[in-house]
């Protein structure tokens, strides 16, 4: 049986300096705007995902879980991020793209990003242009997450849903995508060295600390964006 870990503050723990944003560049600023977006995934690059999967930190049963990448078309493309209640079972507090575990009656992974999506935070499908999917990405917590990528039409209003959403909020995707905000940590426990990304964000006075699974899917976004 996996010993659990214990409760830490990720941004407490180290970076790791010259692996994250060495000698990388951001995107082509084209490939920043909706229309950038539909010619790559109409006509993917090749490109190899960074992260695939963490190591194993929970005893729970797999399960398929698909997130939304939902990027509303503003002057500048702005992603929608959630900030995770602190009572759920897993990757709480956390900040997270909307999505959730799929169901028997979702027809595919996208169905179940979108589905999700709408129960969580209130963004109607309708309003969402799905453009593709991401490779999947396996969390420590055995979760099988397929990243959906859509272009949002603005003029939502968001509802989350209190019991498993805490705040809403966006950031600027040329914030995201750009390598020299990107850190790698390392932590040893147990003698398993357990390695992930984050993106931490200024949001007025607060700071959004984008870390884990969600900043490990952003990171394979930014590897095909700048292929």
């Amino acid at each position: 049986m996996l010993k659990p870990l214990p409760i830490f503050d990720p941004r407490e723990v180290p970076v790791v300096h010259g692996l994250a944003g060495d000698g990388l560049r951001p995107p082509a600023a084209d490939r920043l705007t909706p229309q950038g977006l539909r010619q790559l995934f109409a006509s993917p690059p090749a490109w190899t995902p960074e992260l695939l999967q963490e190591k194993k930190f929970a005893d729970r049963a797999p399960a398929q879980a698909a997130v939304l990448l939902p990027l509303v078309m503003r002057e500048q493309l702005m992603l929608i991020l959630t900030q995770r209640t602190r009572h759920l079972s897993t990757h709480s507090g956390q900040i997270a793209l909307p999505g959730g575990k799929l169901d028997a009656t979702d027809a595919s992974a996208t169905a179940a990003a979108l589905r999700e999506t709408h129960e969580e935070i209130g963004l109607p499908p309708e309003r969402v242009e799905v453009l593709g999917t991401l490779p999947v990405y396996v969390t420590g917590t055995a979760f099988t997450v397929t990243p959906v990528v859509g272009l949002v039409r603005p003029g939502f209003a968001l509802q989350p849903n209190p019991h498993e959403v805490d705040d809403v909020f966006e950031v600027p995707l040329v914030y995201l995508m750009n390598p020299l905000h990107h850190r790698r940590h390392a932590w040893t426990y147990e003698g398993v060295v357990r390695e992930w990304y984050s993106m931490p964000y200024q949001d007025g006075a607060q700071e959004r600390f984008i870390w884990g699974a969600t900043a490990g899917m952003l990171r394979n976004f930014y590897r095909m964006l700048s292929a």
